[in-house]
């Protein structure tokens, strides 16, 4: 197998490790707001202190990363959230649950600009779509793994044990990652690149409010998805073994968009073929996620909501591909920029959808705001404008 492919291989077993740990909350969210006695208001500020800290630490991360490579920097991430994955679950207190999930995005901020800059150095621009693909199918795995293994974890041994096991994988893999892989280039060889020009850049703004829209959406089914069937739709924390169903067809549209990213943009041209990878995914979302929220069936319910995370996948390899596209060698600085957006939409909903509930008493209602930042999405995709043709 040819060595990027190894490489590709590793950064997709880290992506399914990302998001286990991710959900891993989510799916024990249920227990762990009835054992510490945590209303949803209180709620979003756990499921928002992950993601603040991630958006505040994004960048500041991906410039370390820049000086002390993608083996050092990846390892380093790993083991800091794969130590406060074990302590969120240690915590007996609403505040210090609050510390430990703040300290966890802080440390998990860079992953995804680490895995940019190996996909940059390691691939070819015409396999790149693909490529992150591969890696976003990974971590819908990830995700759709994380209450297939949690269900059963809590259920025998308490929520508690599910984030101990976690936290051991991820440290193992940080062992195997450290001793195999070796920068392309010396930390000392990389391009330092300047971070306070990155927002000049012709569509960096663009992308960053469509990465802002869709996690804003996104992260309802990474963080709420559980409390919601078990809150809104009578569903019983055994039951949330259904929560795989989205992340399963996730999983398979990111595969999906990857390929039809690169068929669109060989048929229609650069811009227009990226372009309509997001019409596509954006558009099918809201549908789906509009008519969710007024159906009164459990299970069909369940179904358009698995669509609509599908549509949402189906176009984010091509939001990743854009910023190589616009960003060149500055690929990685760009995806830094792109993703702390992405995690200031992903705190953004991870808060207010708990307030929504509150206000409103309904679960239901709190998904109207998340289909209409999908359709803004939409409008922030067709503001992308004459990607540069020496990027084909």
């Amino acid at each position: 197998m040819p060595h990027r492919y190894q490489v590709l291989a590793v950064l997709s077993v880290l992506a399914v490790i990302t998001y286990i740990d991710r959900v891993c909350i989510a799916v024990a969210g249920p227990r762990m707001q009835h054992e510490l006695g945590i209303g949803p208001e209180q709620w979003g500020w756990v499921l928002g202190a992950f993601a603040l800290s991630y958006a505040l630490f994004e960048i500041p991360a991906g410039r370390l990363g820049d000086r002390i490579g993608a083996r050092n920097m990846l390892t380093r991430i790993v083991w800091w959230w794969s130590a406060f994955t074990a302590l969120t679950g240690a915590v007996s207190s609403y505040p210090a649950l609050l510390a430990a999930r703040f300290a966890f995005g802080a440390g998990e901020a860079g992953a995804f600009h680490g895995m940019s800059g190996v996909v940059l150095r390691q691939f070819a621009l015409r396999e790149r779509s693909r490529a992150f693909g591969v890696i976003w199918m990974a971590s819908q795995l990830g995700a759709a793994l994380s209450p297939a293994l949690v269900v059963p974890i809590q259920s025998r041994y308490g929520w508690r044990a599910s984030f101990y096991v976690f936290a051991a994988t991820g440290i193992l893999w940080g062992f195997c990652w450290f001793l195999w892989y070796r920068d392309a280039a010396t930390a000392s060889a990389l391009r330092q690149v300047d971070w306070r020009g990155v927002l000049t850049i012709p569509n960096v703004p663009a992308v960053m409010a469509v990465a802002f829209c869709y996690c804003f959406a996104m992260n309802f089914f990474l963080a709420w998805l559980p409390t919601y069937l078990v809150k809104s739709r009578g569903f019983d924390d055994k039951d949330l073994i259904v929560t795989t169903i989205p992340f399963l067809l996730g999983a398979a549209s990111n595969g999906a968009g990857g390929l039809a990213g690169d068929a669109f943009v060989k048929r229609l041209g650069l811009t227009e073929g990226r372009k309509l990878a997001g019409y596509c995914g954006l558009g099918i979302a809201v549908l789906c996620l509009s008519t969710a929220a007024t159906t009164a069936h459990a299970g069909t319910c369940v179904a358009l909501l698995s669509l609509a995370y599908a549509g949402i996948t189906f176009q984010q390899p091509s939001v990743w591909a854009v910023c190589v596209d616009i960003g060149g060698h500055d690929a990685g600085s760009v995806s830094g920029f792109m993703n702390t957006a992405a995690q200031a939409g992903s705190f953004a909903l991870a808060v207010s959808y708990g307030y929504i509930v509150k206000l409103t008493g309904s679960y239901d209602a709190a998904l109207i705001p998340v289909a209409a930042m999908l359709l803004a999405g939409i409008l922030f995709w067709s503001r992308i404008k004459d990607l540069p043709a020496s990027a084909r």
